[in-house]
Parts: structure tokens; sequence; C-alpha cells
């Protein structure tokens, strides 16, 4: 069957890695806590419920369309679809057509700044093939407002963050529930590594530090990879119900 993504593409090679997917979710966390849509994740009490499963479960969602084959994404496309219409369905109205466009658009800037943080730069051309790919995903959903290319999506990237970001009221009892679900230590290395990865309007409206102290050790974690001693490292920093998914997550890319 032919692949959604070609074996050898730069976004295999950022889906396939767990540390590179679980930066990809602390940026995203940070995100989904700020967008003014926000309320449509309360809604069904499974984003307050379980937050970290919530989010965890929508990078893996992505993370299975980008190694699916074309039918098997297509159908896992079409799934999500169906769920959202359901919520809509539930609660009387439609969620908005730029909520949609957000997730999709951390997902794109996400996959880039996190493989930037632990990998290298990527190249113009590689950051036009994340864009491309989830385009096609937007284009199935049948997104309204999708931009064709990767300097448009840049544009209409920023403007959604200008807009679409604010400290809600929803805001502060999400993090809290970050913290609670991941204790002090972890949290902190949440915010962090979000420091490192969110643009700075979002840095702007959680009031977080200028000065990224997880640099230092993101340079050593990247020297224990080569080590083979990143598992270990993982192992202490995971809450145990994600130690297992989170290990499923490395593959071949």
């Amino acid at each position: 069957m032919e692949p959604f993504v070609q074996p050898g593409s730069i976004v295999r090679s950022i889906w396939g890695r767990g540390d590179t997917i679980l930066l990809i979710f602390a940026g995203a966390s940070a995100e989904f806590a700020l967008n003014r849509s926000v309320d449509w994740l309360y809604f069904t009490g499974r984003l307050p419920a379980d937050p970290l499963g919530r989010l965890f479960s929508t990078v893996t969602y992505a993370r299975q369309i980008v190694f699916a084959d074309q039918a098997d994404a297509v159908a896992a496309i079409d799934r999500i679809a169906g769920i959202h219409k359901g919520v809509e369905k539930a609660r009387g109205y439609s969620i908005p057509a730029t909520a949609y466009l957000d997730v999709l658009f951390m997902l794109i800037a996400y996959s880039i700044s996190a493989y930037e943080l632990i990998e290298r730069k990527l190249t113009p051309d590689e950051k036009a093939e994340v864009f491309a790919v989830f385009f096609r995903v937007g284009r199935r959903m049948a997104l309204e407002g999708l931009p064709s290319t990767y300097d448009d999506y840049l544009q209409l990237r920023e403007r959604h963050l200008r807009e679409n970001m604010v400290y809600g009221e929803f805001s502060g009892d999400l993090y809290h529930r970050y913290r609670k679900s991941l204790g002090f230590v972890r949290y902190r290395l949440l915010l962090q590594a979000q420091v490192l990865l969110v643009p700075h309007h979002v840095r702007q409206l959680l009031r977080m530090p200028h000065l990224p102290l997880l640099y230092p050790i993101v340079q050593l974690y990247k020297v224990s990879r080569l080590m083979h001693l990143d598992k270990g490292i993982k192992s202490l920093l995971l809450p145990p119900q994600y130690r297992a998914q989170v290990f499923d997550l490395d593959s071949v890319s």
C-alpha cells in the first residue's frame, strides 16, 4: 500500500522518536491552555480529568497518521473528524474553524521547533515538507482557510497567535492540573521545555521566564543518546503511567 508519508521523509524522522514527540507535546500543552476555544476541550470532561492523557492522545493520533498507509491514514483522519462532529452535535453548535486550524498549526510549528532543539536546524525545503504533510491532513478534514504554502502558513500562524491566544478562565486551571498530574519536579521541567519551544507571544501570556535554564540539560541529554543512556533518563523524567507508551514511540523512520 502507498504510505501517507514516504519512507525517508523528514516528517518520519521527527515523529519517529519519543523525545521529539514529548517536546511537541510540551509546546502544544502551552497553546492548548491559552486557546480561546479551550472550552470545547472542557465540554466532554476528558481534558480536565486527564490533561496529559488527552494531549498525549492528540499527538499519538498525529503520529499514527504519519506512519500509516494512505488508506489507514485517511480512515484515521475521518475518524478524528467524526469524533469532533459528535462533540459539536452534543453541544449544539460548531467548533470554530480557527480552532481546528490552531491545532493543525501547532503540530506543524512544534514538529519543527522540537526537532531543531534536539537534533539540528531544518532546511527550508524540510520545513515546507512538514507543512505539506499536515496540509493534506487539513484538506482531508475539509478545514476552512487552509494556507496553501509554508510562507502563507507562517503569516497566518502569527495572526492566529495574536488573535486566538489569551490567558482566560481555563488557563490557570489547566496548568494547575498539569502540576497535579506531573508532580513538582516534572512540572518545572515542562515549564522549562516550554520556554525553549513556544513563541514569544505565548511566553508573554504565560509570564514565562526569559532565561531557558533547561538548555544545558538538553545538551547533556543529546550526549546521553550517543552513549545509549537516554532511556534511563527518560524513565526518571516520565510519570510511570506513560513510560511504556513513550518508549513505544521510538521507531525506525
